[in-house]
């Protein structure tokens, strides 16, 4: 759906904002962008949505080549920006409308679109409430509901959650994960990156404008995780539940606490399974069978702070 190539984008003569930036986002996918502050976030979503003009570099929507079509860009993306602009003395209905408008959809068919995205966002029954009188989350909701008013490709949000409470948030990605099932391809920056692992489907990590780690967030997990040990609690059987584990060729070594055992087991996840049943099959009690986690925050801050080490060497 999006792919760039080798996109760089410098300020006033200084160092790259964006340092051949390379990035892709599959069709139907909630995709998670992630960096530190000053990474290039904010510079590549506005050069994504036609916002800003990169000083070099490929973007294709959809297969299509829009570098230098700014106005196809612009047609294919539906932008949530992280501030909501005021607008006195507007309903939730007019705001749409003119919004509508401005996409070419007039008159009837801008109603009825402003009532399809309206049902969409869960805001049906607001819409002669005014827009600064609604609270944030609302107002978030009706962003999206205005980006998605001309049927867009790709929905690019920057930092949607931005202000708002834990219960809205999580109002908030319970939407953007039902959009995404409903066909939607939606790429997501945020800090919050607990919010992130729980929703996306894939993520990236840019560090310094270039892409330092992006991937299916399942297999990204399951890699770095793979280092860790299976922390094994048995309420019965411990020496024998050892030699057993010590049996297995995939087990690389044990550490033994009590009834509580660590292996070190490189095997997949389908392999774990297998290791367990031997264990249930050799009338051990399991209590307790789990392979040590890591989250999508200690992967972000090795990635940025090994970035920050190579630059002080």
């Amino acid at each position: 759906m999006l792919r760039i190539e080798k996109l760089y984008k410098k300020y006033n003569r200084k160092e790259n904002a964006l340092d051949g930036l390379d990035l892709l986002v599959d069709k139907g996918e909630l995709y998670g962008f992630v960096g530190p502050n000053g990474a290039g976030k904010t510079t590549t979503l506005r050069i994504i949505t036609g916002l800003l003009k990169a000083d070099s570099g490929e973007i294709w929507l959809d297969g299509q080549r829009t570098t230098k079509d700014m106005k196809l860009q612009k047609s294919m993306i539906g932008y949530v920006p992280d501030f909501f602009g005021m607008y006195e003395n507007l309903t939730v209905m007019e705001y749409l409308e003119f919004f509508a408008a401005s996409y070419g959809i007039y008159q009837k068919a801008g109603t009825v679109r402003s009532y399809e995205v309206l049902e969409l966002v869960n805001l049906r029954g607001v819409e002669d409430v005014f827009v600064d009188e609604m609270s944030r989350g609302m107002q978030q909701r009706l962003c999206l509901a205005r980006a998605l008013l001309n049927r867009p490709r790709l929905l690019v949000l920057d930092e949607p959650s931005s202000g708002l409470d834990p219960r809205t948030r999580k109002e908030f990605q319970l939407l953007l994960q039902q959009l995404q099932k409903e066909g939607y391809t939606i790429l997501i920056s945020s800090h919050i990156l607990s919010e992130l692992s729980d929703m996306c489907t894939s993520i990236g990590i840019i560090n310094q404008g270039k892409m330092v780690l992006q991937g299916k967030i399942d297999h990204i997990m399951l890699s770095i995780d793979s280092s860790n040990p299976v922390r094994i609690t048995v309420l019965n059987k411990v020496e024998q539940a050892v030699r057993l584990l010590r049996a297995n060729p995939l087990v690389d070594r044990i550490s033994v606490e009590e009834n509580k055992i660590a292996a070190w087991f490189s095997g997949s996840r389908e392999e774990e399974a297998a290791l367990l049943r031997n264990l249930v099959e050799a009338g051990i009690l399991v209590s307790a069978f789990a392979r040590e986690q890591n989250s999508l925050e200690s992967l972000f801050f090795h990635l940025t702070d090994a970035a920050k080490e190579g630059e002080n060497v």
